[in-house]
């Protein structure tokens, strides 16, 4: 069975800039890293191999660059990776992504566990993972902080939420999504390096995944970035200082003129 991980490169949240012509993210010359969430996508993805068995394979829709997002996968425990890659992807927002990262896992196949973050940090649209799901026609469980138990026909999962977790069960083939709290990633072995940088990346066009030209891209993505801009400076608030008695006076005459008491 086939433990399926998607990631995806994202700019270091340090470097981040917009492009204020069209409303995206500057990536050209931007530091790229894995996109946090996936981190925890990709442990859980190994140790669930090394717990049933089967094989990793990382996969990402992106640039010839984003390889080194793969390669660092695979540094990680990965036993393959699969780069999504043409220029007919370019500008796909998450409907579009979703459609092509499910063409590609179609052609892959033989899927039992499919993982992803739960976002990604420079989108936190967390639509991704579900879409993915839905194009495959199989259930899909988000937020998942631990696996309970799993086999060739079903998955127990604790689901985290506000006041606990859900405990559900599902049918596999299944995607989960997963919080940080679900394990912590392993450092990269020497020998996961040197597996890395032997490795090779297969990759996938989109006629490869046989896409469908009106799916992918521009053209399958109806959410426009119709305006972006920076949100003004708060301005500073008001400091109240003094003995305790007048600074409480102070304060709740404040208040009173602001009509909150």
């Amino acid at each position: 069975m086939n433990i399926i991980v998607c990631i995806k490169q994202v700019p270091n949240t340090t470097n981040v800039q917009i492009d204020h012509e069209t409303g995206r993210l500057k990536r050209e010359g931007v530091e790229s890293i894995i996109n946090p969430f996936d981190e925890y996508a990709i442990e859980e993805g190994v140790r669930l191999k090394e717990r049933i068995g089967g094989k990793v394979i990382v996969v990402t829709m992106g640039p010839p660059q984003a390889e080194s997002a793969l390669r660092e996968a695979i540094s990680r425990g990965a036993d393959e990776a699969v780069l999504v890659s043409d220029r007919a992807f370019g500008g796909a927002d998450t409907l579009a992504t979703s459609y092509a990262l499910s063409s590609a896992i179609k052609v892959i196949g033989d899927y039992g566990v499919i993982f992803c973050g739960k976002q990604a940090t420079d989108g936190d649209t967390a639509q991704v993972g579900p879409g993915i799901a839905e194009m495959l026609d199989i259930p899909h469980i988000a937020y998942v902080k631990k696996i309970e138990s799993i086999d060739d026909k079903s998955i127990k999962v604790e689901r985290m939420m506000e006041d606990g977790y859900d405990l559900i069960e599902s049918p596999v083939p299944v995607l989960l999504t997963v919080v940080k709290e679900i394990n912590n990633p392993r450092i990269a072995s020497l020998k996961g390096k040197m597996a890395a940088k032997k490795a090779v990346i297969k990759t996938l066009s989109a006629a490869a995944v046989n896409a469908d030209d009106k799916r992918i891209g521009l053209n399958g993505s109806p959410t426009q970035v119709m305006k972006i801009f920076t949100p003004p400076q708060r301005p500073g608030g008001e400091k109240f200082t003094g003995e305790p008695a007048a600074v409480a006076s102070s304060l709740v005459k404040k208040l009173s003129e602001m009509g909150v008491i």
